[in-house]
């Protein structure tokens, strides 16, 4: 197999997801980095795009935010035609057609982003990873995206069980983050953590990297 193209560009953030026993928790930065100068500092990575989906992005900006909006737009269209919310699974596969087809369209500006999908069906809860090309990865763990992701993993790989409750992967999640934010220089300002559980997506916390790093 090919070498996926994504390994050889990096994304100047970090972002998390966890699989628990009783939910899924994703995490984010709030960085936002242009090459060496630091645009914004709070930036929300992570999005609601159902009653029970979210996604963390990671990326160029603009492309970022109009998939998030298109993704939005096709679960409603999806829920009106069918009488039923999407799977999760069907989810993922409509994120993955808007991003192979991103980046496959001629541009100035290649279209460069990844998202991390959690979400909660009639089937359990899931967690994705889609790549700037399309690719889809189903994870029943953990996984992170972006520049400060080795950094996370060290983390997430040292702490992770099967085992965890919401409560305690929102702490791993903090920490995994904390991990890039003291080391990867795109990754900073802040960090959101969002939990989707039997009650849905909700903001779990927001933390100034000053609070974080004490």
């Amino acid at each position: 197999m090919e070498q996926n193209i994504e390994n050889s560009i990096q994304k100047g953030t970090t972002t998390v997801g966890i699989v628990c026993k009783d939910g899924v928790v994703l995490a984010a930065d709030k960085r936002v980095s242009a090459g060496y100068l630091i645009s914004n500092k709070k930036m929300d990575k992570i999005h609601r795009i159902s009653d029970n989906a979210a996604v963390t992005m990671a990326g160029l900006v603009s492309d970022a935010q109009l998939i998030v909006k298109l993704i939005k737009a096709e679960i409603r269209l999806k829920k009106i035609r069918t009488i039923r919310d999407p799977s999760i699974k069907e989810t993922a596969n409509q994120l993955a057609n808007i991003l192979y087809q991103n980046i496959r369209k001629p541009s100035m500006v290649p279209g460069i982003v990844g998202f991390l999908l959690g979400g909660k069906d009639k089937n359990g809860y899931h967690l994705y990873e889609l790549g700037m090309d399309g690719s889809i990865t189903p994870t029943d763990d953990f996984c992170s995206n972006g520049s400060g992701s080795p950094l996370a993993y060290g983390v997430l790989e040292t702490l992770y069980n099967s085992e965890i409750t919401v409560k305690e992967g929102t702490e791993i999640a903090l920490k995994s983050i904390k991990a890039a934010i003291q080391r990867d220089m795109p990754t900073g300002d802040g960090i959101d953590i969002i939990t989707i559980t039997s009650e849905g997506v909700k903001q779990h916390q927001t933390k100034k990297v000053k609070k974080v790093i004490e």
